[in-house]
């Protein structure tokens, strides 16, 4: 009898707990969980790392406790790259990001499954009119054109080659805009470009590198996790070299003049509030220098002379204020 006298005394303690809170019970704060499939390692200096670095950097904000992150790296197989997108759908994370313009056919079949899970995948403009995917992409022909005059204006020989992957999405802008950015400094420089078919092969990399330099180029550019290669044989060769996607000057620092790196977490967190506010995708994004999302650094151990500085800082704020036209 004293016990159920005990359980009864709780039981009004508890009920008159919750009428002071309203009638409702107090919920934890849920973490949001993300998800990302990559072509390559979180280390690359490239494509992959941009991204890791980006939701790193966000988690340092909202605190490890309230963003959790999972990553598959090395994804170059499509196949095991569906796989785990599915996967961390089937498991509930708020978004799940396939980071590589090759996983579009398979978040098209993915998504329509998980409806209330948020994909995103780039770099493309194209949600497939999907409720639950948002787009994003990089305009790196704006870093490139940035790139392209410094390159123009350090180059002795007046021959400049650019190592890319495959002629698409943000590695083909890039290419694009830096050669523009020569043509609009050195009408008469030589821009060399050897599309090697791949984003992730470092021996031809390397070997195109090598035929760039034997055809004259005293500075290289180049896009994609494969460049590690071509950097080295620039180091070896005493070639400069300009980088994008991310910062690549710890690999070569007496030979890196400057990196275009990309900041995903600007259009990031606008994804992550509309997912908290229930609109799971339908958008796109492009990360550019007007809105920090793109980043022209230089490497502060070379001595870039003040009026090559002076040009690419002009070319920054002309594009920005829209008096730059890259493509008329």
């Amino acid at each position: 009898m004293k016990k159920l006298h005990k359980t009864l005394i709780m039981l009004l303690l508890v009920a008159l707990l919750v009428a002071a809170c309203g009638g409702e019970a107090v919920e934890e704060a849920k973490s949001f969980r993300v998800a990302v499939v990559m072509p390559s390692a979180i280390t690359d200096l490239a494509f992959s790392q941009s991204m890791y670095d980006a939701l790193i950097a966000i988690q340092e904000e909202r605190g490890a406790e309230n963003f959790e992150i999972v990553y598959s790296e090395g994804m170059f197989v499509v196949d095991d790259a569906a796989a785990a997108l599915r996967d961390y759908a089937s498991q509930g994370y708020d978004l799940v990001i396939a980071h590589g313009s090759q996983y579009g056919s398979s978040l098209q079949e993915i998504a329509p499954d998980f409806l209330e899970t948020s994909f995103a995948w780039g770099t493309t403009v194209d949600t497939f009119g999907m409720p639950n995917v948002f787009a994003y992409e990089a305009k790196s022909e704006e870093g490139g054109y940035v790139n392209g005059i410094v390159a123009a204006m350090l180059s002795e020989s007046g021959v400049i080659g650019v190592v890319g992957p495959i002629e698409t999405g943000d590695a083909k802008l890039y290419v694009d805009g830096f050669a523009a950015g020569v043509a609009a400094t050195n009408a008469d420089a030589q821009v060399n470009t050897n599309w090697i078919g791949s984003f992730s092969d470092v021996a031809l990399a390397s070997e195109a590198a090598q035929t760039h330099i034997g055809a004259g180029a005293d500075v290289l550019t180049g896009t994609a996790q494969m460049v590690v290669g071509a950097i080295g044989v620039a180091e070896e060769n005493s070639v400069l070299w300009f980088g994008t996607q991310s910062s690549q000057t710890s690999l070569a620092p007496s030979i890196v003049v400057a990196n275009q790196v990309y900041h995903w977490e600007v259009v990031l967190k606008d994804m992550i509030e509309l997912i908290e506010g229930g609109t799971y995708g339908g958008q796109y994004y492009e990360i550019t220098l007007a809105n920090g999302g793109l980043e022209v650094e230089f490497n502060a151990d070379y001595a870039l002379p003040d009026d090559v500085k002076a040009a690419a800082v002009a070319a920054v704020d002309g594009i920005i204020d829209g008096s730059i036209t890259i493509f008329p």
